[in-house]
C-alpha cells in the first residue's frame, strides 16, 4: 500500500495533513524568528511629518529665486521639539536632522553649503532644487497601511517595524512542540570517541539547527535498536509531543523495528517509500490526536533531503505560506539512469547576467555528509529522463541563507 510513490504524490498527502498551529501573544522583544499571525498596520503616515533630512537652514524657495543668498537666523528646530514658524520671509531658521519642518519655508540647504555668521547665513550655491533635503508626510507608508502581512517570519526588519507601529506585544503562531529521535546501537553520543563500529549522533543537531533556522525548537533523543523500549518511549512521548523527527530504522533491516512500533501504537502509515533519490525509505504517518510523524532514512545526505524537501514543506503549508521556488540553469551535463526524481548537491553561481548557474557536484553517496559543505543546496532532477543537459533549467533547494 502506498509503496514508492512519486515525489509529488508525497507532497500532496503531506499537504492533506498538513498541521494547525495555534496564536499566542509575546511580548516584541521575544519574537525574533517566529511567524507574524496579525498584520501590521501603519498607525499614523510614515513619516508623521514634514521632516528635516539634512542639518542645516530652512528658507522659503521663492526668495532665493529672487536672489537673496545671505539670510538672518530667526531660530533653531531641533529634532524632538515643537514645530516653528517663520515669521519673515527674507530670513531663515536653522534646522537639525529629524526635526518637523518648521511652518513658512519649503527649502533645506545643508552646512556644507554655507557660511555661517553669529545670526546669518550664506548660501554658496546658485541653484538649489525646490523642497530639496525635506522628507514629507506620508510619502513612505501611508496611516492604515499594512506594512507587513501575517505570516511572515519576523526578522530584525519586522521587529523594528512592529516597534515603529507601537506593537509591544504581537500575535505569533504557537510552533509544534518537536522532538528528534536518533536510533540505533551504533551510534554513540558526539562527546564520545567511537570504536571503529561506532559512528557519533551528528543527523540530528543538524536538523534541529536547521528546525531552529525555521523558528522551531527541538529536543534531541536517542532509541536504541531494542522494540519493547522504543515502544514505551514513543508511547509516552506521544502524549508530549506534537512532531516527531526519526532518523534511522526504517529500511529493510533486521533491526529497523519503527514502522512495526508505529504501527502497533496506532500511527496512521500514510507513505512509506519515495521514488526519489537520496530518501527512498522515507516514511510519514499521523495518528487521531493530530500527531505528525517524519521517518528518514539514517544516511546523512538522505535526511538532510527529506528535511529540506518535505518537512520545510510540511512547515510552510501549515503556516499557511507560499512555497517559493527557485529556478536555476545547469552548469554541466548529468547523467542519471534510474526512473527516479533525483537531488543532486549542486553549488551556485550567480553571473552577471542575472541568472544562477548550479555546477552539479556529485559525492560518495548518501552517507557522504562532509560533501554537503561544499554545496549549496539540491537540484531536483525529474522523473522521466536520464540526460540533463547544461543551460536547461531546473528546481533548485537552497540550504544557505544566502540565497
Amino acid at each position: 500500500m502506498n509503496t514508492f510513490i512519486p515525489y509529488e504524490k508525497a507532497l500532496s498527502i503531506i499537504e492533506e495533513h498538513k498541521g494547525e498551529f495555534s496564536i499566542e501573544s509575546r511580548n516584541l522583544e521575544e519574537c525574533i524568528g517566529a511567524y507574524l499571525a496579525e498584520d501590521l498596520i501603519a498607525d499614523r503616515d510614515f513619516p508623521p511629518f514634514d521632516r528635516v533630512t539634512m542639518d542645516g537652514i530652512a528658507i522659503v524657495y521663492d526668495t532665493f529665486k529672487n536672489g537673496k543668498r545671505t539670510f538672518s537666523i530667526e531660530s533653531v528646530a531641533a529634532a524632538g521639539t515643537p514645530q516653528l514658524t517663520l515669521k519673515d520671509t527674507q530670513n531663515c531658521i536653522e534646522v537639525m536632522t529629524g526635526a518637523i519642518m518648521p511652518i513658512g519655508v519649503d527649502t533645506v540647504i545643508r552646512y556644507e553649503d554655507l557660511e555661517l555668521k553669529e545670526d546669518s547665513a550664506t548660501i554658496n550655491l546658485d541653484v538649489l532644487r525646490h523642497k530639496q533635503n525635506v522628507h514629507f508626510k506620508g510619502i513612505d507608508i501611508a496611516k492604515g497601511t499594512v506594512i507587513v502581512s501575517k505570516g511572515k517570519q519576523l526578522s530584525s526588519a519586522e521587529i523594528n517595524i512592529a516597534a515603529s507601529v507601537g506593537k509591544n506585544i504581537l500575535k505569533v503562531r504557537q510552533m509544534p512542540k518537536v522532538v528528534i529521535f536518533s536510533t540505533g546501537d551504533e551510534l554513540v553520543p558526539v562527546h564520545q570517541t567511537p570504536e571503529l563500529h561506532q559512528i557519533r549522533r551528528s543527523n540530528i543537531y543538524g536538523i534541529q539547527a536547521t528546525l531552529k533556522e525555521w523558528g522551531v525548537s527541538a529536543k534531541l533523543e536517542h532509541l536504541a535498536d531494542n522494540k519493547e523500549e522504543m515502544l514505551a518511549t514513543i508511547s509516552k512521548m506521544l502524549k508530549e509531543y506534537d512532531l516527531f523527527i526519526f532518523t534511522g530504522g526504517v529500511s529493510k533491516g533486521k533491526f529497523d523495528y519503527l514502522p512495526d512500533v508505529l504501527e502497533e501504537l496506532k500511527v496512521t502509515k500514510h507513505f512509506h517509500k519515495i521514488q526519489q533519490r537520496p530518501g527512498k525509505p522515507f516514511w510519514f504517518g499521523s495518528n487521531t490526536e493530530g500527531k505528525k510523524i517524519f521517518a528518514l532514512p539514517g544516511n546523512p545526505v538522505s535526511s538532510f533531503v527529506c528535511v529540506y524537501v518535505y518537512i520545510q514543506f510540511w512547515l510552510k503549508q501549515s503556516l499557511g505560506l507560499e512555497q517559493e521556488r527557485l529556478y536555476v540553469k545547469l552548469k554541466n551535463n548529468v547523467n542519471f539512469k534510474p526512473d527516479l526524481v533525483y537531488f543532486l548537491e549542486a553549488t551556485l553561481e550567480s553571473l552577471a547576467d542575472g541568472s544562477l548557474i548550479a555546477n552539479a557536484i556529485k559525492g560518495n553517496g548518501s552517507g557522504d555528509f562532509a560533501n554537503l559543505v561544499k554545496t549549496d543546496g539540491f537540484l531536483i532532477l525529474p522523473q522521466g529522463k536520464s540526460e540533463f543537459l547544461a543551460n536547461e533549467v531546473y528546481r533548485f533547494i537552497s540550504y544557505r541563507n544566502q540565497w
